[in-house]
């Protein structure tokens, strides 16, 4: 399945508070692109208005599915996730009262992904084996580590095809951020996807990615088209590489 997402001219915020200034921005089908910012600058807002959850004030959010483009802008949440795509949302967002495989049912909600449960659920035990031994036990009571796993595997079970993961790093340790990281990688091709990661761990985020964005007060500082590129830029120099201006 074809997919891609481009975003244009987007401004958004909340009442008097602008967090998105003209973002344009655009994920090709089977990329890894990482947009990369400190807290602030606007990630988060962008996924929530790729996912309806934020409605912007101006400018166009476009999926294209098998060449048929569906504009995002003014669609539910529910829709968005029926069109193939999943959040995992900063902080988790889990239900801590319910268990890991409760969790993860409610991950496969959509349509769609209702006839690939098993398929699905089998391919998260394989990738995260902690959460099969621990299926039973309330989300709540997992670590951070495995509450991130448990996150991402239920933005999976939704068998989305353009996954939306917002600041996987946050709370973990530096070994948990590498672990965390790498089976992001690992999943990608596994599952086919196209992934747009929001993260400030430069250092983290560009093992994995094909190019990325650097978002700075609500508008995109940077669009390179390569990771060689992002490197060589002197905003990313000074902000993450500790080098001079």
């Amino acid at each position: 399945m074809a997919l891609s997402l481009a975003i244009d001219g987007l401004d958004a915020g909340y009442g008097a508070v602008k967090a998105l200034r003209g973002v344009a921005l655009q994920v090709e089908a089977g990329e890894t692109v990482a947009l990369l910012g400190t807290n602030g600058n606007g990630k988060s807002t962008l996924m929530k208005c790729v996912m309806g959850m934020v409605r912007p004030e101006r400018g166009t959010v476009s999926l294209t599915v098998d060449g048929k483009a569906h504009d995002l802008t003014w669609l539910s949440p529910e829709a968005i996730v029926d069109l193939g795509v999943a959040l995992v949302p900063e902080g988790r967002r889990l239900f801590p009262k319910l268990t890991v495989a409760e969790n993860l049912m409610l991950g496969a909600f959509r349509k769609a992904a209702r006839k690939a449960i098993q398929h699905n659920l089998a391919m998260a035990f394989e990738t995260f084996p902690v959460l099969k031994e621990r299926r039973r036990q309330l989300a709540g009571t997992l670590s951070g580590g495995q509450q991130q796993m448990l996150a991402i595997a239920r933005a999976l079970m939704s068998s989305p095809r353009l996954l939306l993961i917002d600041e996987p790093s946050v709370g973990l340790s530096p070994l948990l951020v590498s672990q965390t990281i790498g089976k992001i990688g690992e999943l990608k091709q596994s599952f086919g996807l196209t992934v747009l990661m929001a993260e400030q761990n430069f250092n983290q985020a560009i093992r994995i990615a094909d190019r990325g964005y650097i978002i700075v007060h609500g508008e995109i500082a940077v669009a390179a088209s390569s990771v060689d590129e992002l490197k060589a830029n002197d905003i990313v120099k000074r902000l993450y590489l500790g080098g001079a201006p």
